[in-house]
């Protein structure tokens, strides 16, 4: 059994197309079967070297491998189909002389032959059934002798031994000509899979009016490999028990072509930042902040201090908990860091008040008796400040949110100053109060 993945380079990964590159491997490892990525760059201009890295690059990230390949090698040379022209043209040339295709203003064109059923079963679809009176001779050879779609592609699949062709149901009308081609050039003909596609949540066809399609710009947006990996199993194939957390081992010993729905699958960002999160919290803690730390690292483009990390790790379970994707966290955690501490001055307006200064005031000074500076006894000496002065909890916690993290927005208030330490929080108050009082 062998199956394969045929991106051009004319743009970046499409989920569309990571989806069926997916779909692809899981049969083979399901089935002890052979994966085959090779590069379609028969469009020489549109394809770059860039293109081709960035959908290598992000199969691999999936969790992709391949058996053969480009980069990986084989018995076909580096399978990219720029390298194969003349091995194009000799089919072309072979098909002109069996008289099965003719000359049409310097292009060659495929003979489709009359009154004929072109019929195989798919494994979405079922039993499928064109007739050749309504495909016409289509050309497989242009007038400046670069292959078509149709001839590359078929004669890439004959040379290579692909035994299923699982691909996106855009090319089910294209698959009468490939098997005509295949008949022509005695091939065994292999098995069809033609995938559902997918759309937006909209009702219509994936496509950049939806936001984001590429891998990379997810990838971008903070979701996790394994997360992306799960989503896209749920596209048009569910394990069953109604299973939607797993891990690729688990999907290789579940998965089944003939198992894959055949309506339009919706891709759902809502969804997929859901089960990001899921996998947030499912990671073990110590991998949370070995990431964490990183990401951070990352975005500050220096080492963090031990004090800045020390500060961090107390932060870290109450943001695991909290965040959707790996880019959520810096805005999260930033107050705890050594850079200029900004205060949001729209957040803070709309919380300082005459009731909400004589409260940071209290605990502030309520904080600087304190000899031990735990977390219970902040949240303790913050609720009896509330209740001593009559303060809503409204006013008085959320002044001391935006005066101690600079925003609105941010992990639980106890765990924040906890997190943060007597001296800076005992700092950042008296800040508040002296350069934002009314």
């Amino acid at each position: 059994m062998k199956l394969r993945i045929a991106p051009s380079p004319t743009g970046s990964l499409h989920i569309g197309n990571a989806r069926t590159a997916l779909f692809n491997w899981l049969y083979a490892k399901a089935n002890g079967g052979t994966f085959v990525v090779r590069i379609d760059d028969t469009d020489i201009e549109r394809s770059t070297e860039e293109f081709q890295k960035d959908i290598l690059e992000n199969l691999r990230w999936l969790g992709l491998d391949w058996d053969e390949g480009v980069e990986v090698g084989g018995e076909h040379g580096d399978y990219k189909q720029s390298s194969r022209f003349d091995r194009y043209r000799e089919v072309a040339n072979e098909l002109l002389e069996k008289d099965l295709a003719y000359k049409d203003d310097g292009a060659i064109r495929f003979k489709v032959p009359s009154d004929r059923s072109i019929e195989f079963k798919d494994f979405v679809r079922g039993d499928m059934s064109f007739e050749t009176s309504d495909v016409e001779d289509f050309v497989i050879l242009r007038s400046d002798n670069t292959p078509t779609y149709h001839l590359a592609s078929t004669v890439d699949d004959i040379d290579y031994g692909i035994t299923i062709i699982a691909r996106g149901e855009d090319i089910l009308s294209s698959t009468p000509k490939h098997i005509l081609i295949m008949e022509a050039l005695d091939a065994v003909i292999p098995n069809f899979c033609h995938l559902p596609l997918l759309f937006g949540p909209d009702g219509k066809k994936l496509s950049k009016r939806h936001g984001d399609t590429s891998v990379e710009a997810f990838r971008q947006k903070g979701i996790l490999n394994d997360a992306m990996f799960n989503y896209l199993c749920l596209l048009g194939w569910s394990p069953g028990d109604d299973i939607e957390l797993f891990d690729s081992d688990f999907a290789i010993s579940k998965f089944d072509l003939n198992k894959v729905l055949p309506n339009s699958a919706t891709f759902d960002e809502k969804k997929l930042l859901w089960l990001n999160g899921q996998y947030i919290r499912s990671t073990s803690p110590n991998k949370f902040e070995e990431d964490s730390l990183q990401n951070i690292e990352n975005q500050l483009s220096r080492e963090l201090f031990n004090e800045e990390k020390d500060r961090l790790l107390k932060i870290f379970p109450s943001v695991q908990e909290r965040i959707e994707t790996m880019n959520d966290l810096f805005g999260q955690v930033q107050f705890l860091i050594d850079e200029p501490f900004i205060v949001d001055k729209e957040d803070w307006d709309s919380v300082n008040s005459e009731e909400a200064q004589k409260y940071l005031d209290a605990i502030r000074n309520k904080f600087i008796a304190l000899g031990d500076f735990n977390l219970n006894i902040i949240e303790d000496t913050m609720r009896a400040t509330l209740e001593e002065l009559d303060i809503k909890t409204k006013v008085g916690f959320q002044s001391a949110r935006v005066a101690v993290t600079g925003t609105k927005i941010s992990p639980p208030l106890f765990e924040s100053i906890f997190a943060l330490g007597k001296e800076t929080t005992i700092a950042r108050l008296a800040e508040s109060i002296k350069n934002y009082n009314n």
